[in-house]
């Protein structure tokens, strides 16, 4: 795998401090606004010494909460993050599907990985958040607890899962880290047709 080269890195860091004050205030910018902080942040990191070894093997993870327990997503495949607002019930699918929601002018499908993963629930809440996840031309929402911000990790510091994580919680497992974050393969979960639903309706 080539390294990435200073300016990438500068780009990267940018990214990812945009992302997280998504996180923190629970909103997303259109897509024009975004490019534009995006490249004033990778300008103003690209002078910053420092920012990072070329030779490290980084992994930046959004954290969020289901359930009591803390997961992460890689970062690079979390399209953005927002407050739940107007879900929309469906009829006549898996009931680990929430509904869907109107995202800018978007419908996206939102689903429940508590439920999906036979975890305890709580019910939805005004306090859930949705991370919209993206790969491959596919996107689906994600119905989270709490989103607790960015993370980054080395790639050290994720080991194999614990005698706990099994079902599918295991399917899309990427490794599990010391202070137990659990991390998850966001392009195997959006890759599995079983969470898919076709969102379009004859009338």
């Amino acid at each position: 795998m080539s390294v990435p080269q200073e300016h990438d890195w500068a780009a990267m860091r940018a990214h990812l401090a945009d992302a997280a004050a998504s996180i923190a205030n629970g909103f997303t910018r259109a897509p024009e606004e975004e490019k534009r902080l995006l490249h004033e942040r990778a300008l103003a990191l690209a002078r910053a010494p420092g920012v990072a070894a070329p030779g490290d093997n980084l992994l930046e993870v959004a954290e969020f909460e289901l359930a009591g327990e803390r997961y992460g997503f890689p970062l690079a495949s979390v399209r953005s993050v927002s407050a739940l607002k107007e879900l929309t019930p469906l009829p006549c699918v898996p009931p680990f599907v929430c509904g869907i929601i109107n995202l800018r002018g978007e419908i996206r499908t939102v689903i429940d990985l508590k439920r999906f993963f036979d975890l305890p629930e709580r019910g939805i809440t005004e306090a859930n958040m949705i991370i919209l996840l993206e790969h491959g031309g596919v996107q689906l929402g994600i119905l989270a607890d709490a989103v607790r911000g960015v993370r980054t990790l080395a790639s050290t510091e994720l080991q194999p899962g614990l005698p706990t994580l099994t079902g599918r919680r295991a399917d899309y497992l990427r490794g599990v880290t010391a202070d137990r974050l659990i991390v998850l393969d966001a392009e195997r979960l959006l890759a599995d047709k079983r969470i898919i639903v076709d969102e379009q309706v004859e009338g």
